[in-house]
Parts: structure tokens; sequence; C-alpha cells
């Protein structure tokens, strides 16, 4: 299967999802990663807001323990900002929460631990994401090439292997409700 047609189908079964079922995998993931030892030594960590159904990450930003950043699209980029829960957020064109432009900017130097957004990701690390390339791009470049990664998924878009191209970067982890595959 094509990575669209892969793409399409894996998005509406996240979306029929019932919600019961979205927040329940959602909170067992939020469980994992407070177990993890990368997580709770991270001081800053990357993260999304929850976008068509992705696995909700809310709980865990109430944690005052971690500095969180969250991406806003500048051109083809990524742009990284410090949020704090209760600071303003924007809706993107396409609907996507992102912090208020003049929140501060953080740099790679700055971050522990990504946490990124995924359509799906296989055992050898590598995702699917929504075909922007934005983390692509971002994971290729030098400044935050050695930065742990973590692809997020529900168990039934963790797959033994998807197709990939030349540009796709590997990620070092994979957390689904069921728990991590490490890379």
């Amino acid at each position: 299967m094509e990575k669209r047609e892969l793409r399409r189908s894996l998005l509406e079964t996240r979306q029929s999802m019932p919600l019961e079922e979205w927040r329940e995998k959602s909170d067992r993931i939020c469980t994992h990663l407070q177990s993890l030892p990368l997580f709770t030594s991270s001081q800053t960590i990357l993260a999304y807001f929850s976008f068509r159904q992705e696995p909700e990450l809310s709980p865990l930003f109430t944690n005052s323990k971690h500095h969180w950043g969250f991406s806003r699209v500048q051109g083809k980029s990524l742009a990284w900002h410090r949020w704090k829960p209760g600071e303003p957020l924007q809706k993107e064109k396409l609907g996507i929460f992102e912090p208020h432009p003049d929140s501060p900017r953080l740099s790679p130097k700055e971050v522990d631990l990504i946490l990124v957004p995924a359509v799906a990701c296989d055992k050898r690390g590598y995702r699917l994401g929504y075909g922007g390339g934005f983390y692509d791009r971002m994971l290729s470049s030098t400044e935050w090439a050695s930065k742990p990664t973590i692809g997020i998924v529900f168990e039934f878009a963790h797959f033994s292997q998807l197709p990939i191209d030349q540009w796709d970067k590997p990620l070092q982890l994979v957390c689904t409700e069921t728990g991590f595959n490490r890379i």
C-alpha cells in the first residue's frame, strides 16, 4: 500500500475511534511516558496539541517539573515556542492549536526530548506523517539530529515495516497504549 492510501485509511480508523476508547488509550500512553526515565529526567520537552484524534497528551502538560515547547509553522519549517498551561493559543489555518507568536522561542540546545506526532510508526522507528515533511526536515538538521525522539501512535498504527523514502528519519522510541518499542 502506498503512503497516501495508508495515511488516509489510518486517519479514518483513528477518527472513527469512540471518544471513550480514545481517551482511555491516550491516558495509557501518558502513563507509559511518565514511567520512562528519559521523560522524567527531561526538563524541556517538545510536544503537540492533539489534532484529528491523535493521542491526547494534555494530561502531561500540567506537570510543572517540565517546560513545554510547541510548534508554529513558519513557511516550510517549525518554530518552537515555550508554552505553559493557561497561556493563550491560536488556531492556524488547518485548525491546529499553536502558541502565541510572541511567546518565547526555544532553541535546539534548550530541548531534552521531542514527542513526535505521527499517523503511524514502524518497529524500525520510521514514521508516517501527514506528508508535509516538517519533522523529517527538522530532524535532518545538525542542531536537532541528536535530540531523543519518541513517536506517539495508537497500537493499531504500529507496524513491523512502513514504506519509506530516502529523506525519512527514524525515531529512537515509539510509544503506544501497550508500551514502548525501543529502536
